[in-house]
């Protein structure tokens, strides 16, 4: 591939990037010590998420603005979300025992109970154990026995999951040591309950457990700490201003004060479909309350269509998700009732921002061609590592951008020795927003975080005139005759096919060549697909040893974990799986 040239906008990307985190700009970077290692942080920041809370209060007005609207007609303002999350933390200690550091579980979908127990327990200095709602009963008892919660919050459809309803091959196991709790109870918390005092939380101490997707194997549990939380949304308040400055809507500005976090103009409601035991899900919410954003959750099992309607009646500007969000938006009928006007932005998290997906969202609303952009991350590595501006996404479609403020990349081979610029290897990442670890894994901790808190990603890429591009995860790449075989370029290839909706490509074994490629695609409503046509169609762009030697064809959208991710070991197996997102 040709390098990327200046005309991709790479150097006014830098300029803008400098004005905002130099002295004086309003995301200033400075180096600290974070457990023994010296980083860049941001100098102005809260130290934790109690502070990002208390500083709620302050984006009420102009007005009594809402902070979080639920399609149930739930709402929080801005003005009383930090009384309504120290009611919940009064209820958590009185009823529960919950104090600074205790482990507190959360099993549920996205609800307005969810979100207020997470509030209090950052409010109070707990621990929220963020347990993956599409779990069976026995994943959940694995998960409860790994983290010994103090107390356990779940909805009712779970906790006939975790008791044993008769309905899986689970059955009944053990209860867990720790008491179970309906999470709804937390809507009646006292409002009038002399509220635990907010005590001294230290930037590193934990905050979130959040598991791994666990695409591969049995999940584990990341510990984010405050500091991790808080940066990731710094980051997420600096690309919005980076974005701000470039289309020349907003100057570098500054902020007063060390510890106040600079706060761009309220952006319009936005769209928020994650799970809360995602990064992307938690992210949101500590995001929003930071800049002083709406947020709108759809509560249950994705829906487009009624997407759409909240999308109108509530005046929603910024639609996020996951790839596979997008697209079910775009396919959907009512789609061209939405006003284009009304969205000014759409972004993706959780899965690749592919060229087709920026094709068809720009033939869409033709106002927002030039304005996709993409992050890369993970959740060990606190949710982001580096993010493509649309025009470098133009230039480079599988670049995933060079490294965010504050953020390191180095790539290693398999000894851990660095590898010419241009070649590929080991991504490896550290910053702030790094977790502290597994949860009691150190064999994992051993594999995963390298001397000096560098995170091995378990990506394959290369860097390349400082940018970043991911070839693919460690596990999914395919080896067929000893050539290396990255799905994700044959993947973007079908997904050009006019007559595909949904592809992913694995690796089957082979006799002789060890594995050779498949490739797994659905066709949109009321196409065929042809196995000879779709091979030509690849043999145009790809060479020879990289186009799919197996076709499969199915008429079911491909399985997915609740962060949008396709299960490849599922398709591996001939597996099946529910496709949806959040449940009901």
């Amino acid at each position: 591939m040709a390098p990327v040239t200046d005309d991709a906008g790479l150097g006014a990307l830098l300029e803008a990037t400098d004005r905002l985190t130099g002295p004086g700009g309003p995301f200033e970077m400075a180096t600290e010590d974070v457990l023994g290692v010296p980083l860049p942080v941001f100098k102005r920041r809260p130290r934790s998420l109690a502070q990002v809370l208390a500083a709620a209060r302050s984006h009420a007005e102009p007005g009594d603005r809402r902070c979080m609207i639920f399609d149930d007609g739930t709402e929080f303002g801005f003005a009383d979300i930090e009384d309504r999350a120290a009611a919940v933390a009064a209820w958590l200690r009185d009823a529960h025992g919950i104090g600074p550091g205790d482990r507190v579980a959360i099993c549920a979908a996205n609800s307005p109970e969810w979100l207020l127990t997470f509030w209090a327990c950052a409010r109070m200095g707990a621990v929220v154990v963020a347990m993956n709602g599409w779990w069976t009963g026995a994943e959940m008892r694995r998960a409860l026995d790994l983290t010994e919660p103090k107390l356990v919050l779940m909805d009712a459809k779970r906790r006939a999951r975790l008791d044993g309803d008769g309905s899986s091959a689970d059955g009944d196991g053990p209860p867990p040591a720790a008491p179970v709790v309906a999470l709804e109870d937390a809507r009646h918390a006292d409002p009038d309950a002399a509220p635990p005092e907010v005590p001294d939380i230290d930037e590193d101490d934990p905050a979130i457990l959040l598991f791994t997707s666990g695409t591969t194997g049995r999940p584990k549990a990341a510990v984010l700490s405050h500091r991790s939380v808080v940066a990731f949304c710094m980051l997420q308040a600096f690309i919005g201003a980076r974005a701000a400055l470039l289309a020349g809507k907003a100057s570098p500005g500054g902020t007063d004060g060390d510890d106040e976090a600079p706060r761009p103009t309220p952006p319009p409601p936005r769209l928020a479909v994650y799970p809360l035991f995602h990064v992307s899900g938690l992210g949101t919410t500590v995001t929003a309350m930071l800049v002083g954003q709406p947020t709108v959750w759809p509560l249950g099992r994705f829906d487009a269509g009624k997407v759409i309607e909240l999308t109108k009646k509530v005046g929603i500007g910024s639609w996020g998700g996951t790839a596979t969000h997008i697209f079910r938006l775009l396919d959907h009928p009512d789609i061209g009732t939405v006003d284009p006007a009304q969205l000014v932005q759409i972004g993706i998290g959780g899965s690749a921002t592919t060229p087709e997906l920026i094709r068809r969202t720009e033939e869409r609303f033709p106002h927002l061609t030039g304005t996709f952009s993409s992050g890369y991350g993970s959740t060990e590595s606190g949710g982001l590592i580096s993010y493509a501006t649309n025009a470098l996404l133009r230039a480079a479609p599988d670049c995933v951008g060079p490294p965010l403020p504050g953020v390191e990349v180095a790539i290693l081979d398999d000894a851990g020795r660095p590898v010419p610029d241009g070649e590929i290897g080991n991504v490896c990442a550290r910053s702030a927003l790094v977790m502290l670890g597994y949860w009691r894994h150190d064999e994992a901790n051993a594999e995963t975080l390298l001397p000096g808190r560098w995170l091995k990603t378990g990506d394959y890429g290369r860097m390349e005139n400082g940018l970043l591009f991911v070839a693919s995860r460690r596990r999914d790449l395919i080896i067929r005759g000893g050539e290396n075989v990255y799905p994700f370029e044959i993947e973007n290839r079908l997904e050009e096919h006019p007559d595909v909706d949904e592809v992913a490509v694995i690796g089957v074994d082979h006799p002789e060549l060890g594995q050779e490629v498949r490739a797994v695609v659905v066709p949109r409503a009321g196409a065929r697909l042809d196995e000879d046509e779709l091979r030509a169609f690849c043999a145009e762009t790809l060479a020879s040893y990289k186009v799919p030697s197996q076709f499969e064809v199915r008429t079911e959208p491909l399985p997915r974990n609740a962060s949008g991710k396709v299960l490849k070991h599922v398709l591996a197996a001939d597996g099946d799986a529910d496709p949806g997102f959040v449940e009901e």
